[in-house]
């Protein structure tokens, strides 16, 4: 009987209760994220600075007493900062490539966080992060889909098809990055990754899905000669 009251439209409220920190982060955090890449240097450099060191230290705090985890989580983190700075400063499309990915990464919680919540079902991943789903999954793929061929169209780049199809790849890889960083936190014991941002919990907690696509596309990019990938 409870598990049937919990399913109830009276109870999915709850479900959202911490949205209000969320939306009140994402405002005050999300402008000046945008303008950072915007402009370019200095200031996407200097937020990467400041972002640098507090995405190791959380991820060193979720590997305490693992080594070799340790060392994997220290390169993965610097790898997605170099991969930042390495996009941005692309002479063709920097800006427009790390919007994409940001707006894609964006778009791919914004569909997992309300359609897991409102359709529920299948756990995806009950071992490691239980309150994600399979209905969210695919919420997070199709608003990705959108967002990325809508980045195509404002920046006139692309074709449509092909930017919707590796948007649902980048949230496939974005729920890939949430969920090590869920494995790991549940190897400690920790519910987040700090206490920065309020609704968010720390840095790591709200960009681990961005640093993995991240490093997937800057290897993308890499291995395509410095062009767009869907280009």
């Amino acid at each position: 009987m409870a598990a049937l009251a919990a399913s109830t439209p009276a109870a999915r409220p709850r479900q959202f209760r911490g949205l209000l920190p969320r939306m009140v982060s994402a405002v005050i955090l999300g402008p000046l994220c945008l303008a950072a890449i915007w402009f370019g240097f200095p200031w996407i450099d200097l937020m990467a600075a400041v972002a640098a060191p507090i995405v190791l230290n959380e991820w060193i705090r979720l590997t305490s007493g693992q080594p070799v985890a340790r060392c994997f989580a220290i390169l993965y983190g610097l790898a997605a900062v170099v991969a930042l700075l390495w996009l941005r400063h692309q002479p063709d499309f920097g800006r427009e490539t790390v919007l994409w990915i940001i707006v894609s990464v964006w778009a791919t919680d914004i569909g997992a966080y309300f359609l897991g919540s409102l359709a529920g079902g299948a756990k995806l991943a009950p071992t490691i992060s239980p309150a994600k789903t399979w209905s969210g999954l695919i919420g997070g793929m199709c608003f990705s889909a959108v967002a990325s061929a809508a980045c195509g169209l404002a920046f006139s780049h692309g074709d449509t098809i092909a930017l919707a199809l590796v948007g649902v790849g980048i949230a496939a890889i974005a729920q890939a990055g949430d969920l090590l960083e869920s494995a790991a936190k549940r190897r400690v014991g920790l519910k987040d990754s700090g206490h920065l941002i309020p609704g968010h919990g720390g840095l790591l907690d709200r960009i681990d899905g961005l640093i993995a696509a991240l490093v997937v596309i800057a290897l993308a990019r890499l291995i395509a000669g410095g062009a767009w990938p869907w280009a």
